[in-house]
């Protein structure tokens, strides 16, 4: 499916910051956005994230570069969300989110 209008977003769209985690495919990018809350019953701070599939029009961002987004129309099945400016680049180092030991083997 090709976009050839430009994606509009409005003045008052909901934006977010969040930390490219793949940029495999083209024009797409999975964003996670992490944020802290308060359990309701216990009262523990609770580390959660969210992960948004974001239109990148231009293939400008990469892996580990903290973007803004925005919501816009609907692009795809999963895309509502496109890559407003990129903030900060990535520094050549990958932030894991909830880093997982996947490559421990037992002996």
């Amino acid at each position: 499916m090709s976009t050839k209008a430009e994606i509009k977003v409005g003045e008052n769209a909901q934006r977010r910051v969040g930390v490219v985690q793949t940029a495999t495919r083209d024009k797409t990018r999975k964003v996670t956005i992490q944020y802290v809350s308060k359990h309701p019953k216990y009262g523990k701070y609770v580390r959660k994230r969210t992960v948004l599939h974001v239109h990148d029009a231009k293939n400008e961002t990469g892996v580990g570069d903290r973007v803004e987004i925005a919501e816009c129309r609907p692009i795809s099945r999963t895309k509502r969300w496109t890559v407003v400016r990129v903030v900060e680049k990535a520094a050549g180092r990958i932030d894991p989110v909830f880093e997982t030991d996947t490559g421990s083997r037992r002996k």
